[in-house]
């Protein structure tokens, strides 16, 4: 065979021991192999055949994807090449993830959690998800970095233009009670991180993002089940464990993705009152579909309700928005 690629890992197991292994690729009479070899705790080798064919891209697939289980279960490179990971980020990934990682591990609590309530506020005045607001992570790199002003702000990952003039004076109004010991540009960051840690911490993050894909798919197919039951939001919300908040987002997604959501959307809106559904869908066709909260105050007017009755206001607003964007032929948008 002739040897392309080997690399030695080492796994401690306690006590002072140590597990070996091997990974490698090679090619032989122009089939690829990955193979990775491990000597077990009874020194008895084992040997794991990853990849057998013939396409290079298929191969380097199944090569980072098992290498990355094993790093995951303990395993770390003799030589690293962990730069393999980063060389599929640009640099501005890169960056970025440096800044959520030190973040994390340096944040304001106190100001974390003024701005949290500042955003859950916020987005019940908006009509919206928290998270669309802001997420958790822009909340923790700005209680880590504590921005001053408007273009210190604007040098954090997901604060534009657009997000600073809605939202900048709110957040500058909590960040400038707060004292803080660093400074803008965040050029220094790089420099006050382990890259063995911060390695750690990105083998951890794509850990995190399989399962939570994983997760994901699940839900999509019990929530699918349950509609095609013709089962109610109420019950919907019991049996997937959201909010119902979330919920909505879930069905939006759905429609995204092409599924056939039609009849169960008419057997929601069938519990609206008709009028009130044709002044929202008039309501749309006059002021566009993007933002839910003009349609209610055109379809409400003056009418006061709890934030219960709010909430459930919005929800029968954007399933029927759904209808009303499939109608037009409309792409769906990001919800508000």
């Amino acid at each position: 065979m002739n040897l392309m690629f080997l690399n030695s890992l080492e796994k401690e197991t306690g006590e002072g021991r140590v597990r070996t292994a091997q990974v490698s690729i090679g090619e032989n009479q122009g089939s690829l192999h990955v193979l990775w070899t491990e000597t077990k705790e009874d020194g008895h080798r084992t040997q794991e055949n990853w990849y057998d064919g013939s396409h290079w891209d298929e191969l380097l697939a199944a090569f980072r994807e098992r290498l990355f289980m094993k790093q995951c279960d303990g395993f770390k490179p003799v030589v690293d090449v962990s730069g393999s990971d980063l060389a599929g980020s640009d640099g501005r990934s890169i960056y970025i993830q440096m800044l959520q990682y030190y973040s994390e591990a340096n944040s304001d609590e106190k100001l974390y959690e003024a701005l949290r309530g500042w955003r859950l506020k916020q987005a019940g005045r908006e009509g919206k998800a928290p998270f669309i607001v802001a997420t958790n992570r822009q909340l923790r790199m700005i209680s880590a970095f504590v921005p001053q002003t408007v273009e210190e702000l604007q040098q954090l990952p997901g604060f534009g233009r657009g997000k600073t003039a809605a939202y900048g004076a709110d957040i500058l109004a909590l960040t400038v009670q707060c004292e803080r010991n660093t400074s803008f540009p965040l050029t220094w960051v790089e420099g006050e991180i382990n890259r063995e840690d911060f390695h750690g911490w990105l083998l951890q993050e794509k850990e995190r993002k399989r399962k939570a894909e994983v997760e994901k798919q699940e839900m999509k197919r019990t929530l699918l089940e349950a509609i095609h039951r013709g089962e109610r939001l109420d019950a919907l919300q019991e049996q997937i464990k959201v909010q119902r908040r979330d919920l909505l987002l879930w069905i939006e997604e759905l429609d995204r993705e092409g599924y056939d959501l039609e009849a169960y959307i008419e057997q929601v809106l069938e519990q609206v009152p008709q009028t009130e559904r044709e002044h929202a869908w008039q309501a749309f066709e006059q002021q566009g579909d993007r933002y839910l909260k003009p349609i209610l105050q055109t379809v409400y007017r003056d009418n006061e309700f709890s934030a219960k009755e709010v909430d459930r206001i919005y929800e029968w607003l954007r399933l029927l928005r759904l209808k009303f964007r499939r109608v037009n032929g409309l792409k769906t948008g990001e919800a508000s």
